[in-house]
């Protein structure tokens, strides 16, 4: 009998080396900008909602989100952030369609995507004060209708600088931004099925019916669900322009940071940013699936 030699038995992932993915390198600068203007403002949000101004846990502060105020804050930031989702994604869709025959490389496309990336981000100080010159109370094209017309624009009171008012600025930076997140998916539409609609004998009707319309709803959707998540959270142009009361949440939330009149309730800035929270959590849900069902018709 002889005896044998064996080795020890070495774990496969014994004498291996973990290699630090150097190409997720380039990612560190936006993650630590994601954790610390997304993350941790996220956090203290739902933090701060559940403490009182002693730093106690309670919920009184979620309690002050049935207030009738708070209520209508949160109903007036829906409805607004509604009606230009809808209006900004229909006139943005009309302008992409009429933009399919133009040349992808032209001229044409190159000026309307760099006007729509520029007007996108057209906000704040500067697009309020351009509307205040333009259709403010002694605006030019105010003037212009008063003087020369004898068109009062603001014969029922003046809706420029309430809620209402906020419609006209939103819809500005709506329609550009729905420019750009919906010309992809309408350059997705292959032509080799339109011409197979016209090979089987169908028309354009049946086309858009069958084909073009069933592949651009879940894109069309989810960019309305982005345009009302933009609007939901836009701050800078309602605070430029509305300088009285705090009839959106955002400002609601800038109003209870500010105020000295908010007593017991230090921290309900934390629970109405909770609800926006809440809110933009299943927004964004419906908008990943959305996406992801229409990417299956963009690969």
């Amino acid at each position: 009998m002889t005896d044998t030699i064996t080795s020890p038995v070495v774990p496969a992932s014994a004498g291996r080396r973990v290699r630090f993915p150097t190409s997720m390198l380039g990612l560190v600068p936006f993650a630590a900008y994601v954790l610390l203007f997304l993350g941790l403002p996220t956090v203290i949000a739902l933090v701060t909602g559940f403490l009182d101004g002693d730093g106690a846990f309670t919920l009184s502060n979620l309690a002050a989100l049935g207030n009738p105020v708070v209520l209508n804050t949160f109903g007036n930031s829906l409805w607004l952030s509604a009606l230009t989702a809808v209006i900004g994604a229909l006139l943005g869709a009309v302008f992409c369609y009429a933009l399919i025959g133009a040349n992808p490389t032209g001229a044409l496309r190159s000026v309307v995507d760099a006007a729509s990336g520029v007007l996108a981000q057209f906000g704040g100080v500067m697009l309020a004060f351009a509307f205040v010159a333009t259709i403010g109370i002694q605006g030019m094209i105010t003037v212009f209708l008063r003087d020369s017309l004898g068109i009062d624009i603001f014969a029922n009171g003046v809706w420029l600088y309430d809620t209402p008012g906020l419609i006209l600025p939103y819809i500005y930076f709506q329609v550009p931004l729905m420019i750009i997140t919906f010309s992809p998916a309408l350059e997705s539409l292959k032509p080799q099925w339109a011409e197979a609609n016209a090979m089987l004998g169908g028309s354009t009707l049946s086309y858009w019916r069958h084909v073009g319309v069933p592949v651009l709803l879940p894109s069309f959707f989810g960019c309305l669900l982005l345009l009302f998540a933009n609007a939901f959270s836009s701050f800078a142009t309602a605070a430029a322009l509305t300088s009285q009361g705090s009839e959106i949440v955002p400002l609601q939330i800038r109003g209870a940071l500010t105020s000295e009149t908010v007593l017991g309730q230090e921290n309900l800035a934390g629970s109405l940013a909770l609800g926006m929270i809440v809110v933009m959590i299943v927004v964004m849900s419906i908008y990943s699936v959305l996406m992801r069902r229409a990417a299956r018709w963009q690969r």
